[in-house]
């Protein structure tokens, strides 16, 4: 009796195990697609104003990460000098390409503290 429960319930427990294990591998690679794709984010906001276009890379060598990035301008009468960049991360889990993808704006500074000083410097 307790031989025919074991052969019944074992298969359905490998099976969980099995689908765990490869579940963490995911997590696993999400985490540190995350931790890369904030990396390589910060490293365009540390740059300033960044130029238009489309770059990729790998994250060094004889890695499966890859990373893309795309600034544009934003078309907008009501904000000037802003850019979006979006950066995606991109990988290979069980022959399936994965990816995570970020974006943000980055302002000219430069060109808000000219304009800045041009309007306050006009009553002297």
């Amino acid at each position: 009796m307790t031989l025919a429960i074991l052969a019944a319930v074992l298969p359905a427990l490998l099976q969980a195990f099995a689908s765990a294990a490869r579940n963490q591998g995911l997590s696993d690679n999400r985490t540190t697609a995350l931790y890369l794709l904030k990396h390589r984010m910060a490293e365009i906001e540390m740059e300033g104003y960044p130029d238009i276009g489309e770059a990729s890379d790998e994250f060094g060598e004889n890695t499966r990460y890859r990373w893309r990035s795309v600034v544009a301008d934003i078309d907008s009468e009501d904000v000037e000098n802003i850019r979006r960049v979006q950066v995606t991360v991109t990988w290979i889990h069980r022959n399936r390409e994965r990816s995570l993808s970020m974006s943000t704006y980055i302002a000219d500074r430069q060109m808000s503290q000219q304009q800045a000083q041009g309007q306050g410097g006009g009553g002297r």
